[in-house]
């Protein structure tokens, strides 16, 4: 429990190995029940930070009906959310040559994205507000009024593709890893695309903190804040071994946690050094996703990054 005098502030975090793995620092070594085995590892201050997991795609549509004090959310989301939100510096997950995965079943005819514009087949993705599904329309372009987006939870993705409900789907997370043992190839890496046509990384995920708690707790607690967050991902990069140990504490649901190999080559690829600070180039590749987005027409004008 909080002590009295502590402000407490809600830590909104997809289930997930990268956002998990970035904010035990913050909250303790939490068992899946909620009981805290051991206490936050850095000095939080004047804050408690009481976590919240929700598939990402939900933290979208949550940010605005029910704001919260931090949260992630996809990039694709924030122009508009960017009434309340702040993107914080630290926190968000950038494709660096990779990213979200289009797959198909190993039979299917499909091989690439012109296929994809050719073919128009229905596709699964996990979320309408995920970056996923902007890039995914950005790849067909002109042909994506054509195309049947079906939207699902993220681990129904796969069993989808492979039960033939649909075409070829959109993986995130750890899936993004796993596809081939589940016997299905990849047609198009969305990040790859992206970076051939920007030679830029895809951001995909962001941390954002509402603005109004300046004015809730006095000026500059939203910089307090978001100094605290890059503490806590940096504590938890130089601690992988007690990062793991929480993640394995949670891996009833996600036995691929259990996988080292695979386990570090994720928070690897999205626990990355422009996770603990996105700096000019982060700021740089959100501003270039959301001019490509507004030039196709998928927001109404560009966003101008708002990153403390």
């Amino acid at each position: 429990m909080p002590q009295t005098g502590t402000i407490a502030l809600t830590l909104a975090h997809s289930p997930d190995a990268d956002d998990m793995a970035m904010w035990w620092p913050l909250t303790g070594l939490l068992s899946p029940s909620g009981e805290q085995l051991r206490p936050p590892a850095i000095d939080t201050g004047r804050f408690a930070f009481t976590p919240k997991s929700e598939d990402v795609e939900q933290l979208n549509k949550t940010a605005r009906s029910q704001p919260l004090d931090i949260t992630a959310i996809s990039a694709a989301a924030w122009p508009g959310l960017s009434d309340i939100y702040a993107i914080t510096d630290c926190g968000a997950s950038f494709g660096e040559g990779y990213g979200p995965k289009l797959v198909a079943k190993q039979d299917a005819t499909l091989h690439c994205d012109g296929c994809v514009r050719s073919q128009k087949p229905d596709i699964a993705i996990p979320g309408a507000n995920t970056t996923a599904a902007l890039v995914l329309k950005l790849v067909l372009g002109q042909s994506r009024d054509a195309v049947k987006l079906v939207e699902m939870p993220f681990q129904d993705v796969a069993p989808a593709v492979l039960e033939g409900r649909v075409g070829a789907g959109v993986l995130i997370h750890e899936a993004q890893l796993t596809f081939a043992d589940l016997g299905l190839k990849q047609v198009l890496d969305l990040g790859q695309w992206w970076h051939r046509k920007t030679s830029q990384p895809l951001p995909l995920g962001l941390n954002v903190i509402r603005t109004g708690l300046d004015s809730e707790h006095g000026p500059g607690t939203v910089a307090e804040i978001s100094r605290l967050l890059s503490a806590s991902v940096a504590h938890a990069r130089r601690h992988q071994d007690e990062t793991r140990e929480y993640l394995q504490l949670h891996s009833a649901t996600r036995p691929e946690w259990n996988d080292a190999e695979l386990l570090d080559r994720y928070l690897g690829m999205y626990v990355s050094n422009m996770t603990a600070s996105m700096g000019e180039a982060g700021r740089e590749a959100l501003a270039r996703l959301y001019a490509e987005a507004a030039l196709a027409g998928l927001i109404v004008e560009p966003a101008e990054p708002v990153v403390v």
